[in-house]
């Protein structure tokens, strides 16, 4: 039986904020519990849900679970009180009202959080978070994903300068968003559902899929967002099941279940 469900929303749901074909009457289908658990790091878990509402899916701001906010669970639980260098694109001030973020440029900083890509990770900021980390701050990413999808193609994302920090500085950055277990974890204990009976669905095989079957839970891949075929076929791991796109997810479901 399947008891709950995950769902990605970039690349699965939306692309650049769009409903995919079928997304939305999907999601409405749905007879299971479902959460959204999201990297996105641009948006404030506030403006994700209302967005997605006024787009006409069924969901409100519990049902999203966001990159951002369980970071900001995460430092105030194991930084209490630190001087957090910020370097990620958007505002998501609101869902880290409780993190005490200090300028990039600062002298003293305690840990360098890295969050998404944009025209913000110049040079000068890259290089001042290297020097952090270089003089013992720890390095805290929202996530480590390459690229995302949007209306106008890949994009890069903060995963391929976490890469090149965490190589340059030697270290090893603690992440808390997806791949993490404890990501999917918190999602699935608010639905008061375990692993073996969940599903996650994504876009992203590395980070969505594989990282929820090594967590327990059942994989879909869906061929919509970021999805390539030959990242598929060079994969030694395969995923649980593939789909064209969420608007399949239902009838698997019902064969699931």
């Amino acid at each position: 039986m399947v008891d709950a469900v995950l769902i990605d929303i970039d690349g699965v749901l939306t692309v650049s904020w769009e409903p995919l074909a079928g997304a939305v009457e999907a999601l409405g289908r749905l007879e299971v519990p479902f959460a959204l658990v999201t990297n996105t790091t641009s948006r404030t878990r506030e403006w994700i849900a209302t967005t997605l509402a006024d787009a006409g899916f069924p969901v409100g701001i519990d049902d999203v679970y966001t990159a951002p906010t369980v970071t900001a669970a995460y430092l105030a639980e194991h930084h209490p009180g630190a001087r957090c260098a910020l370097l990620n694109s958007g505002d998501i001030g609101a869902d880290l009202a409780e993190v005490d973020l200090v300028p990039i440029e600062k002298s003293t900083v305690d840990v360098v959080v890295v969050g998404g890509a944009g025209p913000e990770f110049s040079y000068d900021a890259l290089n001042a978070a290297f020097g952090h980390v270089q003089r013992g701050a720890s390095l805290v990413a929202m996530a480590r994903n390459l690229c995302w999808r949007t209306t106008e193609g890949l994009q890069l994302d903060g995963g391929a300068f976490l890469s090149g920090l965490e190589a340059a500085a030697g270290v090893e950055a603690t992440v808390v968003g997806k791949p993490a277990t404890e990501f999917f974890a918190t999602a699935l204990a608010t639905l008061s559902a375990g692993p073996g009976g969940a599903v996650m669905i994504g876009d992203d095989l590395a980070a969505d899929v594989l990282a929820a079957q090594r967590a327990g839970l059942t994989g879909v891949l869906v061929r919509t967002g970021k999805f390539r075929q030959e990242t598929l076929d060079a994969s030694e791991e395969r995923p649980d099941h593939v789909v064209d796109s969420f608007a399949d997810l239902p009838g698997l479901l019902r064969e699931l279940g």
